[in-house]
């Protein structure tokens, strides 16, 4: 008997295992792709080890598949024989897939989610069964699988989903007419992976909808264009503030509409406050190192700042990698024995220690990072369109196919929303950089190492790092877990505080405290492992910027100075903010 069954399920499983990366191909580029052949071969050899140690323990794998048989039967006892509607086997908290009252209503639909619903969970359980299987492995097997298994989910299909099924009669199909228009446009504007529109791309125009924190433009280099924003009271911190944004994303995140603008409450606190915007990369960029950010990107810019203000230091916050840049520019200081130019340190969800990278370590293995090398190499650039896109398959079923269904299934426009207009406003990533990031920091994990990596000819040491430090990450990161930027902030010397906030990357940090939408949790101790802070750790109401806004203020006490100009005679207006670096669209035209 169990031989037949583990047959069927080999053979169940390799099917739904190619429906998927038949899938994958054609959203993400022709099959003979250096980095689909590179997908292909690692999850063909994790699968043949997951067989193997199957074949190992079938006692394991025997009981997950009798407990599936088990509540199979139920499902259709319930639904035929006894007619009760009642889900034997429920939606996830927080899957929308299956709201509509149909799929619970119906007795035909409601067993197509049930049993569809259990067969996930036994296929995901089944792996997770597996002892001994190489812990890697197991993660790059639950994420695809989990790929899989959402991409084949019935409310992607017309005939499977009965909104949609209902919507295209009561349309006669016009409503796939008006999608697939839109799919075409789509097609069009995206580079080798499908990119779903999220939003309406012209609903937003930077400058004047968002991005419109007044400011000015008062440095130019070829990475990046330094902004510094009029001031908002009379008197301001005499220590300026500079804010490092990633360089993977645009840095209007912080600056969308002024009631979410963390840049236009921070200059509404009495902070001078000085912004990043980095370049677009396109081919002509192919040699930007991840080093060249530190030195002639952030060092750059404290100069700049030190020029126009008079001040001998800054206080700088850095957000996601732009983090990771700012404790390698310290770190620099400090191989150099400079005097400290930065007064405080701030990381928004920044990854230092790169062991626990989340779901983005599906990607991360000798193998494909060869293809996406030589990808990268070849173009010399990281389309940031596909980025975009490998981002948002983190989160699949919030972030892809609820698009996918509603603009070109049921053919509607997106609607208009500021931050989802930024995450469609993609940026490149120059070769060089790409490939460092991928092979030296999240696959050897080099930047906690003393002699890992050399930033200007020396060796940078977080260890060395002795200025104030405080570290803001959110509970449901997808993108950087709050356990590794814990692990990453224990790396740091000096006084640090670590701050838990809810939500996620990107609306746990854009949180303005009139919202009052989520809180924080504090731990003045910082223990060795993060669930042990967590254990102690009270949760607070209110924004966190409330928190960090009183935390600069007692590591920066100095007494308010009237409000400089913007600029000096040395460092004119180049032009108003947002800036031109900002506005540079895909694809680059060098």
């Amino acid at each position: 008997m169990f031989s037949h069954l583990f047959t069927d399920y080999f053979k169940t499983m390799q099917h739904c295992q190619q429906e998927w990366w038949q899938q994958w191909d054609k959203n993400n580029g022709p099959v003979d792709s250096p980095v689909s052949r590179a997908m292909h071969e690692v999850n063909l050899e994790d699968t043949l080890n997951f067989f193997e140690s199957a074949a190992k323990q079938p006692g394991a794998l025997l009981g997950v598949q009798t407990q599936w048989w088990e509540k199979q039967l139920q499902i259709w006892q319930s639904l035929v024989l006894a007619g009760d509607n009642t889900d034997i086997v429920a939606p996830e908290k927080g899957d929308k897939r299956f709201a509509d009252p149909a799929w619970q209503q119906e007795a035909w639909f409601s067993f197509i989610k049930q049993s569809y619903l259990l067969y996930c969970s036994t296929f995901l359980q089944s792996i997770d069964s597996m002892e001994g299987l190489d812990i890697k492995a197991k993660e790059r097997l639950s994420f695809f699988s989990r790929q899989m298994l959402n991409a084949l989910s019935p409310s992607n299909f017309v005939m499977s989903n009965p909104e949609l099924l209902k919507m295209t009669l009561e349309q006669n199909g016009e409503n796939l007419l008006k999608g697939l228009q839109q799919l075409q446009e789509d097609v069009d504007a995206s580079a080798d992976i499908l990119k779903i529109r999220m939003t309406n791309n012209n609903a937003f125009r930077l400058g004047t909808d968002i991005a419109k924190t007044p400011g000015k433009v008062v440095y130019r280099n070829e990475l990046y264009e330094l902004i510094q924003y009029t001031p908002r009271t009379k008197k301001v911190n005499p220590t300026p503030l500079l804010v490092i944004p990633p360089f993977i994303n645009k840095y209007y995140i912080l600056d969308l509409r002024p009631e979410n603008s963390m840049v236009n409450w921070l200059l509404e606190q009495g902070h001078n406050v000085f912004l990043i915007s980095w370049r677009n990369p396109g081919a002509a960029q192919r040699n930007v190192e991840l080093g060249d950010y530190v030195t002639e990107g952030v060092v750059d810019a404290v100069k700049v700042l030190e020029e126009i203000t008079g001040q001998s230091q800054v206080n700088a916050a850095g957000y996601c990698i732009g983090g990771t840049v700012l404790a390698m520019t310290l770190a620099y200081y400090a191989a150099k024995r400079m005097k400290p130019r930065i007064k405080t340190a701030t990381f928004f969800t920044t990854l230092l220690d790169f062991s626990q990278p989340g779901e983005v370590g599906a990607y991360i293995n000798d193998p494909v990072i060869k293809a996406i090398e030589a990808q990268n190499n070849a173009k010399g650039y990281l389309d940031g369109r596909s980025l975009s896109v490998t981002f948002s398959l983190l989160r699949e079923n919030s972030l892809y196919w609820n698009y996918y269904i509603d603009n070109y299934l049921k053919g509607q426009s997106p609607v208009d929303f500021d931050l989802l207009y930024w995450n469609s406003d993609s940026t490149n990533v120059a070769a060089s950089t790409h490939n460092f990031l991928l092979r030296e920091l999240y696959l050897n994990n080099k930047l906690i190492d003393k002699r890992g990596v050399k930033v200007g000819g020396v060796y940078v040491d977080l260890s060395k790092i002795s200025v104030p430090s405080y570290f803001v990450s959110t509970r449901e990161d997808h993108i950087a877990l709050w356990q590794g930027t814990y692990r990453g902030a224990l790396n740091l010397g000096g006084n640090k505080t670590f701050v838990l906030g809810e939500s996620g990357h990107i609306a746990g940090i854009v949180n303005p405290p009139a919202k009052n939408k989520y809180g924080y949790w504090l731990n003045p101790n910082l223990p060795d492992s993060a669930e042990e802070w967590q254990s102690d750790a009270e949760r607070q109401d209110g924004s966190w910027w409330t928190h960090w806004q009183s935390w600069l203020e007692q590591n920066s006490p100095e007494k308010s100075i009237p409000a400089p100009p913007v600029g000096s005679e040395e460092y004119p207006d180049l032009a108003n903010a947002p800036g031109d670096y900002v506005k540079q669209t895909l694809p680059i035209q060098d």
